[in-house]
């Protein structure tokens, strides 16, 4: 079996997405790219996170054929996939369910950059890609139209897409967006929602970059 580091790091932010309670049952998925090569390694379909193990995990090719593994992949493959395609800056993707965030994607609006965190560390407003079936081409394709070069996007009806350099971050994002969200929607039950601007954004994010120390 091959990639061992990289299945562990798929299968452990699964169960962190199923214990913060960001998905339900075996809704949801992860995926990690596998560098210089058109693979992915992916969660299976309809596989409970609890019992699930490095094993379970699934490589596949950039068309979605199983290369690895005895169980059918996410069928979000094909997003995943497409946004690899069309992003060579990303090394892994989450897709959660968490409720503040789909209530934005139910809604149809996007989630406002109301924190300095959601500054920091996506640096936009989270647009809601146009409805289209689980699964579907249509879907994969208004994901990575919407996403652009942005860190999230939420899918009509569906739920929110995270996406980093590493699982963890991806996972990072995916928790700062669902935190921009609620706090967005009571900040609205008080009155106002005031939105950092454009210029504020910008800054936060170039200087968080920037931010922290190596440690020797």
């Amino acid at each position: 079996m091959n990639y061992l580091k990289e299945r562990r790091e798929v299968l452990n932010t699964a169960r962190e997405i199923s214990a913060a309670k960001m998905v339900i049952g075996t809704w949801g998925n992860v995926s990690i790219r596998i560098n210089d090569q058109p693979l992915m390694l992916i969660t299976p379909s309809g596989m409970n996170y609890g019992t699930m193990s490095i094993e379970d995990i699934v490589l596949v090719d950039e068309k979605g054929n199983v290369v690895e593994g005895i169980w059918k992949p996410s069928v979000e493959s094909p997003l995943h996939a497409e946004i690899y395609r069309n992003r060579p800056d990303v090394a892994a993707i989450v897709h959660v369910h968490s409720t503040y965030s789909t209530v934005f994607a139910v809604a149809r609006k996007s989630i406002p950059v109301v924190l300095e965190e959601t500054a920091q560390v996506i640096g936009h407003e989270i647009q809601t890609a146009p409805y289209a079936s689980c699964g579907s081409s249509e879907l994969a394709a208004h994901a990575v139209a919407t996403l652009g070069d942005g860190k999230a996007v939420l899918l009509a009806n569906h739920g929110l897409i995270g996406v980093g350099k590493s699982a963890s971050d991806a996972l990072k994002v995916c928790y700062i967006a669902e935190k921009t969200a609620r706090v967005a929607m009571l900040a609205h039950i008080l009155g106002e929602v005031n939105s950092l601007s454009d210029e504020e954004t910008k800054l936060l994010n170039i200087n968080f970059r920037n931010y922290g120390q190596e440690k020797h």
